[in-house]
């Protein structure tokens, strides 16, 4: 064998203060980290979820002071922060669900996948929870 023949590709690791700057993820990279991330948000926002859910449906009262919570605060809690953090659970949830049902087609359709698929799916999912996110923002903040 001849010495160029020996010779094998170096790789190494990724300079994250070099390469991390230029690299360019895909969509489907963006949705994939999105997914995790969205799950997360989900989880550890558990409580407040159940803390919603329990003071909305107990009694009139306490959904009138779940309401009064979204538009006075809620002790040292602000009423606006609690409604971006209702707006991060809305977005979490529909990105979960929306990039949830990608994978799900994704694992039904084996003759469908490749990359052209995956770029257009991951677009998609971005798009449409991005968009709803903003529609029912719109109707948390009182827009319409």
């Amino acid at each position: 064998m001849t010495e160029l023949a020996k010779k094998r590709p170096e790789f190494r690791n990724i300079n994250a203060f070099k390469d991390l700057t230029t690299y360019r993820m895909t969509p489907a990279a963006w949705v994939s980290i999105l997914h995790r991330a969205s799950g997360a948000v989900l989880f550890l926002l558990l409580p407040f979820i159940l803390w919603m859910f329990d003071t909305s449906v107990s009694s009139e009262i306490s959904y009138g002071r779940f309401t009064a919570a979204f538009s006075a605060g809620l002790g040292f809690v602000p009423g606006w922060l609690l409604k971006l953090v209702a707006l991060a659970l809305v977005w979490g949830y529909l990105h979960h669900l929306i990039a949830g049902m990608r994978h799900l087609w994704m694992d039904v359709s084996h003759d469908a996948v490749n990359k052209q698929f995956g770029k257009t799916s991951a677009l998609f999912t971005l798009v449409v929870s991005i968009a709803l996110t903003l529609v029912l923002g719109a109707k948390l903040f009182g827009l319409y």
